[in-house]
């Protein structure tokens, strides 16, 4: 069986030698360059990677993704889409090999997108880049996925696992507008419809995304309830910066109903009554939260439902109740988390003063 590994790339010399290291136990390396003018395409090929250059204008993702699986010659079996700024962990190849049958189709694997800064994973979910070679293309412009042309069959293999290590100098510019162009082409599609609206948020265009997220909820499409618990949950958000509290509080109360099986909606709950200082509250919500004790392995789920977040409000809110006793013992379960935070470690100490 014949693996590759496929890749587009622009202007990410300091990632090439990584990224060969990681990759060169596959038969081959062919990469799209659609751009480049620092020494990314000489430090490819100075490793033996197949590299091409084109211009795409346009830009689109899915475009760039099918001309860069078009460089892979078709007596390939396997192919594992990687991007330079992610790196396969050691025995990937002996793992697709050695789980690969032969009817599947796409293979599932561990995807690490973010570490936090004491090298934990901070979100952590299930990908599927790597697919057979015959009958897939990319398609949408941005938050590209790939799309059979039959019936996939799927494998899970948790053992695989991919890291990223995302560059915070590039930017992200383009997103919005491709996103737009996205649900332009088709109206109907959930995910980008979703996405849309998750892009106006973090741009603080309030009212566009609620307007785009009650869209996503509307399209009889729109039934993964996680990503659904999202999108509640964004109006809520947008709400909030709109000082529209009760209506941010009805879209938090929709989302729980939702999804009561994660942890997000009740953590944004707590963090709403935080900014209203209702303690009590925020104390209600982030113990509900902490009775859900499985992290399921989806991209929607937020980093501040399972880092020190919630024992940092349940130490504000007791503080803030007297109870300082609490406050210290939900202090210092913040700081085991997060034992570099300076403003947890003064907390730790004002809370002291009380506590004596």
């Amino acid at each position: 069986m014949k693996i590759c590994v496929y890749a587009i790339c622009k202007n990410e010399e300091k990632f090439v030698d990584r990224f060969y290291e990681s990759a060169k136990d596959a038969d081959g390396i062919y990469v799209l360059d659609t751009g480049s003018t620092d020494e990314t395409v000489a430090k490819l090929k100075s490793h033996g990677v197949f590299v091409e250059q084109k211009i795409i204008d346009p830009w689109r993702f899915d475009v760039a993704r099918n001309y860069s699986l078009d460089l892979i010659p078709e007596d390939y079996d396997v192919c594992v889409c990687l991007d330079l700024d992610e790196v396969l962990v050691k025995g990937w190849k002996e793992l697709i090999l050695n789980n690969w049958k032969e009817d599947t189709t796409r293979l599932r694997y561990n995807y690490i997108w973010s570490f936090d800064e004491y090298g934990n994973p901070a979100v952590n979910f299930l990908s599927d880049k790597i697919h057979s070679r015959k009958n897939y293309h990319w398609v949408n412009p941005v938050h590209e996925i790939l799309k059979y042309d039959g019936k996939e069959v799927f494998l899970t293999c948790e053992a695989l696992t991919i890291e990223h290590y995302p560059d915070s100098t590039k930017s992200r510019s383009n997103y919005l507008p491709l996103l737009e162009l996205a649900v332009q082409e088709d109206p109907t599609n959930d995910r980008n419809t979703h996405y849309l609206g998750r892009e106006y948020m973090y741009y603080q265009k309030w009212n566009e995304a609620i307007d785009m997220l009650i869209r996503h909820l509307s399209l009889p499409t729109a039934t993964w309830k996680d990503e659904r618990c999202a999108s509640m949950r964004f109006i809520a958000r947008c709400y909030k910066n709109l000082n529209r509290f009760e209506e941010a509080k009805m879209w938090l109360n929709k989302a729980i109903e939702e999804a009561p099986y994660l942890r997000d909606p009740y953590v944004e709950f707590a963090l709403l009554y935080y900014q209203l200082k209702d303690w009590d509250n925020v104390i209600k919500y982030c113990n509900e939260a902490l009775k859900i004790e499985k992290h399921a392995k989806s991209y929607i789920n937020e980093t501040f439902s399972w880092d020190y977040t919630i024992y940092d409000l349940l130490s504000i809110a007791y503080y803030n109740l007297g109870k300082y006793d609490l406050s210290l013992e939900n202090v210092l379960k913040a700081i085991e988390m997060a034992p570099n935070d300076e403003r947890l470690k003064n907390n730790k100490i004002l809370i002291e003063k009380k506590a004596d």
